[in-house]
């Protein structure tokens, strides 16, 4: 029941979430990503070739066993979560940029997960086969990033008095739906939530953690605005979990990678709001966390 509950419960929560986002978004805003092909080409390419090798240092360092080692691999091969662009948004980066960069991901994850496990497998020695869930990823390109930014994006443009006065209930159901999600998970199986406390969460977390330190590095060569540092340190730490169920379980089998990749995304949650607040207020340490309540809540 309580997973029939989350089911149903997180892809709404991600549908309004963007519908948010795109209310808040411009043609001009997709303009000046074009201007950035560089930052655009090394937010798709680098978490490719940074995060495996990083999964596996952190196993080695963590002692993790085959399980787990393999858990964090799938997840590194992921390409890169919709709730990425959610980061962006709360955190007033940039969130065109987060925008096209999942997109981008999610369609070239056909290639890149197939790639990425053989990578890996060579890396290894040993056989890590993936391949890339055709229907998920194009469900989530169209219906959970496309649709919902687009209907966001068309109020603004064409009924803005409805896009100002809806907007404020769309951004407080889009963080209520967040702590129902966190909460669904939870009641699933608390047992084994807390279990993983003590063994899986810091891995989770560590990962995490290196993983937007990649990306904000990546980015620093690249762009002097800290924006966009912001939103590629998000786009390397937030990896597509409903992918990485979806492989897990239909494709190789492996109920407890699943597992795993839950507990990533509850540990990734509160990691990313501590982010977002701790950028908000180091850009703007004068003002409140929420400068316009009336804006954004």
């Amino acid at each position: 029941m309580v997973f029939a509950l989350v089911s149903i419960a997180a892809p709404a929560t991600a549908f309004i979430l963007l519908a948010a986002v795109g209310l808040d978004l411009t043609p001009n805003d997709f303009a000046r990503v074009r201007r950035q092909p560089a930052v655009v080409l090394t937010g798709l390419v680098a978490p490719l070739v940074l995060l495996p090798p990083l999964a596996v240092a952190l196993t080695w360092l963590f002692g993790s066993g085959p399980e787990i080692t393999a858990s964090v691999l799938l997840i590194a091969a992921c390409p890169i979560g919709g709730i990425s662009t959610t980061w962006s948004y709360l955190a007033r980066a940039s969130t065109a940029l987060s925008v096209t960069l999942t997109g981008l991901s999610c369609m070239a994850g056909f290639l890149t997960i197939p790639l990425v496990g053989a990578g890996i497998a060579l890396a290894l020695a040993r056989p890590f086969p993936l391949s890339a869930p055709v229907p998920v990823l194009i469900a989530q390109v169209v219906l959970l990033l496309g649709l919902p930014v687009a209907l966001g994006m068309w109020m603004r443009r064409r009924v803005p008095g409805s896009a100002e006065r809806y907007g404020p209930a769309l951004r407080r159901a889009s963080f209520i739906g967040i702590g129902i999600v966190f909460l669904l998970v939870i009641a699933a199986d608390p047992g084994l939530f807390a279990a993983g406390l003590t063994t899986t969460v810091p891995l989770a977390a560590a990962f995490v953690l290196a993983s937007m330190a990649a990306g904000w590095l990546t980015a620093v060569p690249l762009t002097p605005d800290r924006r966009d540092r912001f939103t590629l340190a998000a786009e390397f730490g937030t990896r597509n979990i409903g992918v990485a169920i979806a492989i897990a379980v239909t494709l190789l089998g492996r109920v407890e990678f699943a597992r795993f990749a839950t507990t990533y995304a509850l540990t990734e949650i509160p990691l990313m709001l501590v982010a977002v607040a701790l950028f908000r207020r180091q850009e703007s340490p004068a003002r409140a966390f929420w400068p316009r309540r009336t804006h954004f809540l």
